[in-house]
Parts: C-alpha cells; sequence; structure tokens
C-alpha cells in the first residue's frame, strides 16, 4: 500500500515538486504499442521518452537548423507526460486517435498544474511549443518522436505496421514531419521504408488506377 503521508512534513514548493515526480512515476506504466529492439515485450512510454532524449543528444547534428539539444531533451522528456492521464494512441490507428488532442490537453492541465505555478507554467509552454512545432527545436524533437518507432519497426520485422496492415504511403504520410527536422534523418527513414516493402515488412504503396 503506498504511502504519502511523509509528504505532510514538507511544506510549500517542495511537496507540490515531489507529489509531481511520483505521479511521473506513472508513466512506466503506459504500454505502447512499439515493441522493444530484442522483440520481447512492448516498451512503456517512459521508455520511449528516455530513448528520444538519447536520440536527440546523439543526431543533434543532423538537425535541419541549429538547436538547442538541452531544450530539445526537455521537451523529449515532457511529452509524452500527459499519456499517464491520456492514455497512447498508436499512430497508425485511427480509431484510437479520436478526442485524443483534447484528453492530452486536459492531461497537461492536471500533470503541470501539480507543479508550482512558475514551473508548473514553464514546463506546459515547453509542452506546448512541442505540439505546436513552430520552433527549430521542437520540429527536430518531433523527428525523433517519428523517427524512433520507425527503426524499431524494421529492427523487429514489421511491428506496428503489420498489426495495423500498414502501407509505405501511410507510413511516409503519419511520419513526413521527420523531413521538417532534419532531412539526413528523413532520407534515412526513406531507406529504412525501401528495405522493409522490399522485406515483406511494410505493404508497398497502392497502385493508382488510371
Amino acid at each position: 500500500m503506498k504511502s504519502t503521508a511523509w509528504l505532510t512534513k514538507t511544506d510549500g514548493p517542495l511537496a507540490a515538486q515531489f507529489r509531481f515526480l511520483i505521479e511521473a512515476d506513472r508513466l512506466k506504466t503506459v504500454i505502447r504499442a512499439n515493441r522493444i529492439a530484442d522483440d520481447s515485450r512492448r516498451e512503456n512510454t517512459a521508455e520511449h521518452s528516455w530513448h528520444l532524449a538519447l536520440f536527440a543528444m546523439v543526431l543533434s547534428e543532423h538537425a535541419l537548423a541549429p538547436v538547442d539539444v538541452w531544450r530539445v531533451v526537455q521537451m523529449l522528456i515532457l511529452h509524452d507526460l500527459v499519456e499517464i492521464e491520456a492514455g497512447d494512441a498508436p499512430l497508425h490507428d485511427p480509431q484510437a486517435a479520436i478526442g485524443q488532442a483534447e484528453r492530452e490537453q486536459a492531461g497537461a492541465d492536471t500533470l503541470f498544474g501539480m507543479l508550482p505555478p512558475a514551473q508548473g507554467a514553464a514546463f506546459r509552454a515547453i509542452w506546448d511549443e512541442f505540439e505546436s512545432a513552430d520552433s527549430n527545436d521542437a520540429r527536430f524533437a518531433k523527428a525523433c518522436d517519428r523517427l524512433q518507432p520507425i527503426l524499431l519497426n524494421h529492427v523487429v520485422g514489421g511491428g506496428t505496421w503489420t498489426d495495423y496492415d500498414v502501407d509505405e504511403g501511410r507510413a511516409r504520410a503519419r511520419t513526413s514531419q521527420i523531413a521538417h527536422g532534419s532531412a539526413v534523418l528523413w532520407a534515412a527513414a526513406e531507406t529504412v521504408f525501401a528495405d522493409a516493402v522490399a522485406m515483406g515488412w511494410l505493404k508497398p504503396m497502392p497502385e493508382v488506377a488510371a
């Protein structure tokens, strides 16, 4: 049985920060559709966020425009916290996407509202910036977020592409934001798509009728 009674002995902003951090631990329980690289299980969202932060640190030299890596990492650590409240909506599941934006906005209100006001507002601004993708930092963060599942899907031999019967056109359309953050990473993604089609893990684009 969990207990946070000890928090009554902690005053002010520190108590709020501790409550937020304990709540954030719930992200480890949110299971995503993607499998981890050894194909033994599906990843949880906390693992996903950590992996994306590492992507940003390793791949930042390939950003389309100069980025502040620390700000990108902050976005990637914070961007999916809202799934504690909203749950995960798999990229290739259109039904799961219905109402997800509203659920995530409500989740952001709840979670960032737990923090001391100034800190909560700062975190919410970072989250909003990622969502709107209106800065170089946010566009590169989005590129990392879209690239990671592509690589995992290929490593495990199809992953969510086969789960959701995805064709190359749909995969490209759902991940084209990568190009807005990095031409190099988008070129790499295109290579992965082509190989996945050749291997039979991703369906080819439907032929357009004459």
